[in-house]
């Protein structure tokens, strides 16, 4: 089973022209070599943008399409506080770390 995980080398994600190439990436990856499931790992990362939210959503609309699914491991807590202002934690799954984020969308 072939998971991707994507992982951030920034603790600041707000710069729109990557935000949205990165997001192109990721898809077009997806649609290459079709994954069951693409983890994001928000380890180190501090702050994002609303637009980050658009794109993981965007993501995930995407990899449905091949009945994929996307986790998201070891997000802090007030970065977790927007997905569930936002009702979003109820459409991506969360873990405390990558291990276990992988784990999950492999079963599925």
């Amino acid at each position: 089973s072939n998971v991707a995980v994507v992982m951030f080398n920034t603790a600041s994600l707000n710069n729109s022209e990557e935000i949205l190439a990165i997001s192109r990436q990721i898809k077009k990856f997806i649609d290459d070599n079709r994954p069951i499931g693409v983890v994001f790992d928000f380890e180190g990362v501090r702050f994002f943008s609303s637009q980050v939210l658009g794109a993981l959503l965007d993501i995930r609309a995407e990899i449905k399409m091949y009945d994929g699914e996307v986790a998201i491991s070891a997000i802090e807590p007030k970065l977790h506080r927007v997905f569930r202002i936002t009702n979003l934690d109820k459409i991506f799954g969360f873990f405390p770390d990558r291990a276990s984020a992988v784990k999950s969308v492999s079963k599925i």
